[in-house]
């Protein structure tokens, strides 16, 4: 693997006497520096107790992708604190990771993709925060500020300054692997509810009910649809927006 490393990782609980030793013999054999940067890990907390495999309370990545929307939210909630620091994982945080993302990705729709013309402040402070020892938190912080203006300008009907925040907070969201979810909304198609066709065939049912004013059919479409946990919302000029709960 070659004498010198750029970055050399590890948990906080090897930087002595693991990682020292290894810096004193790497050293001494090879006269060389070992590592230019050493990146070292907080530890992982379940419901905050600690996660070990004699306790049994550890889940594998796999295990608890199962358990949300999407992966991403499992990258969301690892980037809701500095490595460095301690990570407490409990169902409630992780819900609090989709919930935060879902807002980021709320803020994003129906706006184009189009380069970045002119960078807010946000991006000043994002990219000081990712060179602080990437401190994922206040990045995502500086996030939030473009969202925010994102939201403030579509209630306003300014599309076009809505569009610029848009391409800034994907340009962002790029650098942590964000935004990569192209199925966010609709979801995956399974065997444990509707599929993306159906849901579109009833919006559509209800859509001709309710222009031929059949109320009840209507009203029945809207409750089939609400039992299998799908989200809809009828905004101006006909167009229904919808997602999986």
């Amino acid at each position: 693997l070659g004498d010198h490393f750029d970055i050399h990782g590890g948990g906080l609980d090897l930087k002595f006497p693991h990682h020292e030793n290894e810096i004193a013999q790497t050293c001494a054999a090879t006269s060389a520096k070992f590592a230019e940067i050493w990146m070292h890990n907080g530890f992982l907390s379940i419901d905050n107790e600690k996660m070990s495999k004699s306790l049994g309370n550890f889940f594998t990545a796999r295990e608890v992708m199962a358990k949300v929307r999407h992966p991403e939210v499992l990258r969301f909630f690892l980037l809701s604190s500095q490595y460095r620091g301690p990570m407490n994982y409990s169902p409630d945080q992780l819900a609090q990771a989709e919930a935060t993302l879902n807002g980021f990705y709320t803020a994003l729709r129906d706006l184009p993709v189009q380069p970045v013309v002119a960078p807010s402040a946000a991006t000043t402070e994002f990219l000081a925060a990712m060179d602080d020892d990437f401190n994922t938190p206040e990045a995502l912080a500086a996030m939030q500020k473009v969202t925010r203006t994102i939201n403030s300008a579509r209630d306003r009907g300014e599309l076009a300054t809505a569009a610029a925040g848009a391409a800034e907070l994907r340009h962002l969201g790029e650098v942590l692997g964000l935004f990569r979810a192209a199925d966010w909304f609709h979801g995956a198609d399974d065997d444990s509810g509707m599929s993306r066709a159906e849901i579109e065939q009833k919006l559509e049912a209800r859509k001709a009910a309710r222009a031929a004013k059949d109320w009840a059919t209507a009203d029945r479409i809207r409750d089939e649809l609400a039992a299998a946990d799908v989200i809809f919302e009828d905004k101006p000029g006909g167009a229904t927006v919808w997602r999986r709960k």
